[in-house]
């Protein structure tokens, strides 16, 4: 079996993308498994290899002709927002062409991006936009821990009137089928309430009682094995997880917040649901690490071997 040709967007110029992606790329590990193109403004790119992987000449797709001398590293501006955005288009339409076996990003800034005038919310959903795709779910995973996200990047009084019951279904068969993927044939979910104590008899609220229980219910009759509404501040205790091979969580903080708790450092985004393979490390441009060799590549590296590992069951 071939090695599979990864895009690596190098995110936000003034953050720590471009240092993760060359330190990265030139480890004996990954080159061995995979091809690593790095996407991304070629003289930022190369500084970074420069300073962090002496000796080193990293792969890459020129996106742009931004330098370092243009912008103020650790800084959000409306160059960098573009840089950061013009890469991730690139990659997207080489990797919806096959260009590349999957996509891996690193982060992006979103007020740089808003910046540059471009309305932007996150990688998720201007992927799947790109993708042509509707029906998809963010999900943070690391090792047995993985979270799919019924709601993302919306306001939280808006979270209760954008859930629904068909949503709910859907989150949790795209968790479901991500997990078959990974070998368990007979995936077992949680889910979280959307409520305090799951609403306790709509006293909390009647959107537990309203939807997620139904979805639920129509779940299990359709076989999979379910289980919930959970009180969300008992749900992520270990006795409880150890239970279950995911968790379908209802707003972005209700699941953000134990899972980055769990494993901020080896925690990875992908994103369920595409025609593409697409995963990114689970946190932001660290704007206060920049140039120092002080950012922790664990996240990272976590996304490169998610991404590798469904590229070749793909191949197989």
């Amino acid at each position: 079996m071939s090695r599979p040709r990864l895009a690596v967007t190098v995110g936000d110029p003034a953050g720590i993308g471009p240092e993760l992606a060359v330190r990265l790329a030139a480890e004996p590990e990954f080159r061995e498994r995979a091809e690593l193109i790095l996407y991304g403004p070629p003289e930022v790119i190369r500084a970074a290899a420069r300073q962090f992987t002496p000796g080193w000449t990293p792969a890459l797709e020129a996106v742009g002709n931004l330098a370092p001398g243009e912008f103020v590293a650790g800084e959000a501006s409306a160059v960098c927002g573009r840089a950061a955005y013009d890469a991730v288009v690139r990659a997207t339409a080489d990797a919806l062409a096959g260009r590349v076996a999957a996509l891996v990003t690193a982060p992006v800034n979103k007020y740089a991006v808003n910046l540059a005038g471009i309305p932007f919310t996150g990688h998720t959903e201007l992927i799947a936009g790109m993708c042509g795709v509707q029906d998809y779910a963010m999900m943070q995973s690391s090792g047995r821990l993985r979270v799919a996200f019924v709601t993302t990047h919306i306001p939280l009084r808006e979270v209760a009137t954008t859930i629904t019951e068909a949503r709910i279904r859907r989150v949790a068969g795209l968790l479901a089928a991500a997990i078959r993927e990974e070998g368990i044939a007979v995936p077992r979910l949680a889910v979280a309430a959307i409520n305090p104590h799951a609403g306790e008899n709509g006293r909390m609220g009647l959107e537990d009682e309203q939807m997620t229980r139904p979805a639920l219910e129509q779940l299990r009759a359709e076989g999979l094995m379910v289980e919930g509404p959970f009180p969300p501040d008992t749900l992520f205790l270990p006795e409880t997880l150890e239970r279950f091979d995911g968790v379908v969580s209802m707003y972005h903080d209700q699941g953000h917040i134990p899972f980055k708790m769990l494993a901020f450092h080896s925690g990875v985004n992908s994103t369920l649901g595409l025609p593409i393979i697409r995963t990114s490390p689970d946190h932001g441009t660290a704007f206060d690490l920049v140039g120092r060799g002080a950012a922790d590549p664990g996240s990272m590296a976590a996304a490169l071997r998610l991404a590798i590992r469904r590229a070749e069951r793909r191949q197989s």
